[in-house]
This record gives structure tokens, sequence and C-alpha cells, in this order.
């Protein structure tokens, strides 16, 4: 079964491969450095702020769920934990809208 896979992807990469497709491909910029330069440019920017964006939904979550927890357990405490918690969320959103500043400036340099 291994071998029938292996053998379907290799056909599949000789067709790519030998396709006239790849003959008609555009033509490389004449200041190499420019591309390579703007794409880890573009790169870096979209891996950034999608980390950003995950670790703001990860503790944002782990907040929540946190403060949901401990009103669970002592329901008096709401008025007490309320306002941190709207603190705590509002923190961990900065640091996401700094990283779609930097995202923003990183691709003004494209």
């Amino acid at each position: 079964m291994v071998q029938k896979i292996w053998m379907a992807l290799t056909a599949a990469l000789i067709a790519v491969m030998a396709s006239p497709i790849m003959a008609m491909a555009q033509a490389a910029p004449t200041d190499q450095g420019a591309g390579l330069r703007g794409g880890l440019l573009a790169l870096g920017a979209g891996l950034g702020l999608g980390i950003a964006a995950m670790g703001c939904g990860l503790g944002q979550g782990r907040i929540g769920a946190s403060a949901m927890e401990s009103i669970g357990r002592n329901p008096n405490s709401t008025n007490q934990l309320f306002v941190p918690m709207i603190i705590g969320l509002a923190f961990v959103e900065s640091l996401t809208l700094y990283a779609l500043v930097i995202a923003f400036i990183l691709q003004g340099k494209i």
C-alpha cells in the first residue's frame, strides 16, 4: 500500500516538473534581494500576527475560564472579580493590537 502511494506521488511530481507551465513562469526580478526581502517581510508579518492572535485567544479564554470558575465557587466575589478581569482582557488584547501595528509597518516596507 505504501509503495503504491509513493509511486503515485512520484508520478505526480514528474508530471508537474515536466509540464510546460514551468517553462512559462514569470521572469525573475532584476533585483534578487528585493523579492526575497519582500517575501520574508510578508511572511514574518503574517506569521507574527497569527501567533499573536492565537496567544491572545488562548490567554483570553484562560482568563475568562478562571474568572467563571472563581465566581462558580464563590458567587459573592462577582463584583470583586469583574473589574480586574476586564482590565486583564484589555491588556491581553492590547498585545494583539501591537502585533497588528507591527504587521502594518512591515507591510509598508515591502
